[in-house]
């Protein structure tokens, strides 16, 4: 089946630069052309609109995602007694234990959490609430009881030794496995349509599935595995794992991902050289050896090696590491290294020497720009936890594409909303106004730039002779409006499936 598509421009990042058509053979663009189209079987007129390639989110949570969809007033809960608000009337209509995902503290006027016993008076049946960042939870007495948390690290406790509620590290992770266990197999595949198909209709036409099984469980990646053919975008796995067997069996290409090297600044458990002003340096989780010898194994097992690293001391623990494996290598062993794109999640507080030694390595980094957004402005979450000195340079992007490090960038879905034009905007409008991207360069971050963090350039993000059919058609051209803010596809095209018409 051959599908022509005519529009009034189509931006293909490749040559022609710009066409009127595209010829769909099945899953592949034919051709880009102007002036008198071929024959064909269909034909689709899209006058006045404009087509880009689709973009690509180099980090979304799908399951998590979907759960956030049904929670989106936790998101915007303005304090506790909202908070507890929410949780009894879910109670009141749901049967079963109770959980709620999304809070943010930092934006609230008054940044205090409800206690345990807040929590049990709410809702007297298990009640989990998750962090929108997921490294920490709120649970009742009656969670910590049901899901087995009272031995666990990370159950918090107040000076007469009486947990607070509060959960982080090891019962953290039990806690978001106890709850998804609940769920069926049906539950969690619906889930990730869900979010999937709010991908589709932002004009997202392939994800990195970053799969979760230490918070998750093995149940959900299976689901996953099982059914992302049928997803409306390419889903790639990456594994949370450090099981490089396992991976292996599994025909990944890719480990790690947002396996967490430290926690969120959000949670104080990422990892910092200097205290954060509220006191604390984070968490590390795992040693110099036991990382150094997961990258050298997944390096030699052939795989695309990642990590989650967000504190300057885990970055420079995660660097120190890649350098031993690569210390160990001949020329052309670190020519083949290089290649690989070995990951960084997150990368937030690099600093200059962070970035220089990143590209001396070829590391690749996956970032979050709405994170900035989000945080990174006057008095935001970096600012409250960090200080402005530090807070000042975070995440900065530029730096990393003018010292030569390999970027892509996504959402962290649910985490900031799985929309490019969120991102889009955060590139353009970043704190430090020395770090900011105009609108083509953006644009192309997050399609060339995710596609190359990927090992997905030969296939992706140029709409050329051979590419795979991943586009978006919009109203208005994304590389010359005004604000990307209220730009919506008409149409978008995954793997040469029309997957979401608005």
């Amino acid at each position: 089946m051959r599908t022509l598509y005519r529009a009034r421009t189509i931006h293909t990042q490749s040559y022609p630069a710009t066409g009127e058509w595209m010829l769909v053979d099945a899953r592949h663009v034919q051709r880009v052309g102007t002036g008198e189209a071929p024959e064909a079987d269909r034909v689709i007129d899209l006058p006045g609109a404009t087509i880009i390639p689709g973009f690509i989110d180099t980090h979304v949570h799908l399951t998590a995602t979907g759960i956030a969809l049904a929670n989106r007033d936790v998101e915007t809960a303005d304090g506790a007694r909202a908070l507890l608000a929410i949780a009894r009337a879910r109670a009141a209509r749901d049967e079963g234990p109770i959980f709620l995902q999304g809070y943010d503290e930092t934006r609230w006027a008054d940044p205090r959490l409800p206690g345990l016993a807040e929590l049990g008076t709410a809702v007297d049946r298990p009640l989990v609430i998750r962090r929108a960042d997921g490294h920490t939870a709120l649970a009742n007495a009656a969670a910590i009881d049901a899901a087995g948390l009272e031995a666990n690290e990370g159950v918090e406790r107040d000076d007469q030794g009486a947990p607070t509620g509060r959960l982080t590290r090891e019962a953290n992770d039990t806690a978001g496995r106890w709850i998804l266990e609940s769920l069926s197999d049906h539950q969690l595949q619906d889930l990730q349509l869900q979010a999937a198909a709010l991908a589709a209709s932002h004009g997202i036409t392939a994800v990195h599935e970053m799969a979760m099984p230490h918070w998750h469980g093995d149940r959900e990646l299976d689901v996953f595995l099982r059914h992302r053919a049928r997803l409306p975008v390419d889903a790639t796995p990456v594994v949370a794992t450090m099981d490089l067997p396992f991976a292996i069996g599994l025909n990944l290409t890719a480990v790690g991902g947002d396996l967490p090297v430290d926690g969120s600044i959000g949670a104080r458990t990422a990892a910092v050289t200097v205290p954060y002003v509220d006191d604390g340096t984070g968490t590390t989780y795992t040693t110099d050896d036991e990382l150094a010898e997961f990258f050298h194994g997944g390096h030699v097992a052939g795989l695309q090696v990642g990590v989650h690293a967000i504190g300057d001391r885990a970055i420079d623990q995660v660097l120190a590491a890649w350098e031993r494996v690569y210390g160990t290598l001949d020329s052309r062993e670190r020519r083949h290294f290089r290649a690989r794109r070995h990951r960084i999640e997150h990368f937030e507080m690099a600093s200059p020497a962070h970035v220089e030694r990143a590209a001396m390595l070829g590391l690749a980094a996956s970032v979050q720009p709405a994170f900035d957004a989000l945080w990174g402005q006057p008095s935001g979450l970096y600012e409250q936890g960090l200080g402005a000195e530090r807070a000042m340079a975070m995440n900065p992007f530029r730096t990393m594409l003018e010292r030569g490090v390999e970027v892509g960038v996504g959402s962290d879905s649910p985490v900031t909303p799985l929309d490019p034009m969120t991102t889009l905007r955060a590139l353009q409008d970043h704190h430090d106004p020395s770090q900011r991207l105009d609108r083509a360069s953006a644009i192309r971050l997050h399609t060339v730039g995710s596609a190359r963090i990927g090992h997905q350039e030969e296939k992706k993000a140029t709409l050329a002779p051979g590419m795979h059919a991943d586009f978006a058609a919009y109203d208005a051209d994304p590389f010359l409006a005004g604000s990307a803010d209220d730009l919506r596809p008409v149409l978008t095209v995954s793997l040469g499936r029309e997957v979401f018409a608005g």
